[in-house]
């Protein structure tokens, strides 16, 4: 490695840039637009959600209820034998929701007072959220109203209970509000550096090798780890600066600013921008002209955003997909977004995601530099 040849390649790579007005304005503004656009944006599907219980009560009035729940196909009861069991299965994402039956449930509900029950969630995901909490105060609502009529008689509810006998009391961890905006927010920062990024560098060996500027690299001393990094350093600091820039947009337009720590979210961020810009390399280096490398690139796209839980919860997924999900870096990198974003995590309880993250770069960095080296 010679740092002169590096430092070379580094200011012939950024002149290169500059002198495309199109590709820079494509590098500032496609990040910000998406981010602003997604922000605004939310959509999920409530279909056999994983729903634990914890049922105090352990009543046949309890028991109905939870019966009830899982008849309707939207939630699958989980049963938990203690509270903090509960909560560390909804943290730990085991769970979508969770749903906590007192003692005096039964007795209440006998007295002709309306019981009430607690249903917790994970606010780091708001869409699932909003949307699970409507499904469960409608069905037990309608459970509630089967059950009153049978255990206690009729009697009038308090004006301020809801209708069926059954008061429901909740709590989002987390994001108290449901918001969706900071659930999308966190996710654009995963698209746009997985998509944006390799379709930007697919096509840049591909055009210097129709332009000859490639070949002239080929009868230089530089090494392909030098192209490589000659290669994605300038880019990866022009993404590093769009994270900063999303960043700063998300927090004075959108409201949205990161509860952890953000120096820590900008350095994963770097990092996983110089691992998709290898990816990015590696298509241009194995197309024959762009149309092939932008199609390689299209076709890796669909299944990222689909897949990678941007818009849709991975939960909500079929199994084989939630697998095959898990085999996307991008589903590793918007966990980690929407931890720090959402749920101010730290390095300890991200370091599953980061390891995956990282032996994906390894092995992203090494098809790019063999195929370069092959190439050169």
């Amino acid at each position: 490695m010679s740092w002169r040849r590096l430092r070379t390649l580094v200011v012939r790579e950024v002149r290169a840039t500059l002198r495309d007005p199109f590709t820079m304005t494509i590098l500032i503004t496609v990040p910000l637009v998406a981010l602003v656009l997604f922000g605004f944006v939310l959509a999920t599907d409530v279909k056999h959600l994983a729903l634990g219980v914890h049922d105090a009560s352990g009543t046949a009035a309890s028991r109905r209820l939870i019966a009830d729940l899982g008849a309707s196909g939207t939630f699958d009861p989980r049963p938990y034998a203690t509270r903090a069991a509960l909560e560390r299965a909804l943290v730990a994402g085991t769970i979508s929701a969770a749903l906590v039956i007192p003692p005096d449930f039964d007795r209440d509900l006998n007295g002709g007072e309306p019981p009430q029950v607690q249903v917790i969630y994970d606010g780091g995901e708001a869409p699932l959220a909003g949307n699970a909490e409507a499904f469960i105060r409608s069905l037990l609502a309608r459970s509630g109203a089967s059950l009153a009529p049978r255990v206690a008689p009729p009697v009038a509810p308090p004006a301020a209970a809801p209708p069926g006998g059954v008061e429901v009391v909740t709590r989002a961890l987390f994001n108290p509000r449901l918001e969706g905006k900071p659930f999308m927010v966190a996710g654009t920062f995963g698209f746009v550096l997985s998509f944006l990024t390799t379709i930007i560098t697919a096509v840049s060996i591909v055009n210097e090798r129709l332009t000859g500027t490639f070949d002239q690299l080929q009868v230089t001393p530089a090494t392909s780890g030098e192209i490589l990094l000659g290669k994605l350093l300038p880019l990866g600091a022009v993404f590093a600066l769009d994270v900063v820039l999303m960043m700063l947009v998300a927090g004075f337009v959108l409201g949205v600013w990161p509860q952890g720590n953000a120096l820590l979210f900008i350095a994963i961020s770097s990092g996983y921008v110089f691992f998709s810009l290898a990816l990015g390399l590696y298509f241009s280096a194995t197309s024959s002209t762009a149309a092939e490398a932008v199609q390689k690139t299209v076709l890796f796209s669909i299944p990222l955003v689909q897949l990678s839980g941007f818009a849709f919860p991975t939960r909500n997924m079929p199994f084989v997909f939630r697998w095959l999900a898990e085999a996307f870096p991008a589903t590793h990198y918007i966990r980690v977004s929407r931890a720090i974003y959402l749920r101010a995590a730290g390095p300890e309880a991200l370091a599953w995601e980061l390891t995956v993250l990282a032996l994906s770069g390894v092995v992203f960095v090494a098809l790019a530099l063999r195929t370069i080296g092959a190439r050169t």
